[in-house]
């Protein structure tokens, strides 16, 4: 089931790039395999998928010790300033900086070990109180801030837009992300790339294709329902 699934989602990541005008070999399909087994991540391995999210640092942790090593992890859930030492060595890639303090705690595990770690800033664009991220209003000046951590960069910007039954209802969220995106490249300050644009989900990932995405983030969509009574 996860390999055709994965066949499929990576149909309509074509179809949307086609459809845009886009080359496919531009957007990344990020697995989401929270609270999903590690039989289940092994078969999505065998059908060729790499790349895995998670929510929490220790799935993540757990994951990537018993998985093997050629596997690539993107912390996609909020981050807690204490759990960072746990992914700071692990994470290719941490969408969902939020805040300099946050940003300082990744320089500093960072220093530690030596490993400049690039990150997303999460915007929250549809400005949902629910959610965490920046507004658009502040993510310039955020990024004005965290450009200067020696140990932190910036590779562009993320954002989870709201659940709506259609998903054309999102377009101009990720449309929005996407400007700010063009925007902030055009100062074009030190340590901040706007190459990677994370947005999309099981929901309207093609939408976020259309509009731009160079990163989408799939777990339903492949892996099934998620089943909160298990975490490995």
């Amino acid at each position: 089931m996860v390999a055709e699934q994965l066949q499929n989602v990576g149909d309509e990541i074509r179809k949307a790039c086609e459809k845009s005008g886009r080359d496919p070999q531009e957007v990344t399909l990020i697995a989401v395999s929270k609270t999903k087994p590690i039989s289940m991540i092994e078969e999505a391995m065998e059908a060729g998928q790499t790349i895995f999210g998670e929510n929490k640092v220790q799935e993540l942790c757990t994951k990537y010790e018993e998985l093997p090593k050629n596997l690539e992890w993107h912390l996609i859930g909020h981050l807690q300033r204490n759990k960072v030492k746990y992914i700071a060595d692990k994470a290719a890639l941490i969408h969902s900086v939020d805040s300099l303090r946050l940003a300082e705690t990744i320089n500093h595990e960072g220093e530690k070990i030596q490993r400049v770690i690039p990150v997303l800033i999460e915007v929250n664009v549809a400005e949902e109180e629910t959610k965490f991220g920046v507004s658009v209003e502040e993510t310039l000046p955020l990024i004005e801030e965290i450009s200067k951590l020696p140990y932190v960069q910036i590779r562009g910007l993320m954002t989870i837009a709201p659940y709506v039954a259609d998903p054309e209802e999102n377009r101009p969220v990720f449309r929005k992300l996407k400007q700010l995106s063009v925007d902030i490249s055009s100062k074009n300050m030190n340590n901040v790339h706007m190459d990677t644009l994370s947005m999309g989900m099981t929901n309207d990932y093609q939408v976020a294709v259309e509009e731009g995405a160079t990163m989408v983030r799939v777990g339903t969509g492949i892996f099934g329902e998620r089943d909160y009574s298990k975490t490995n």
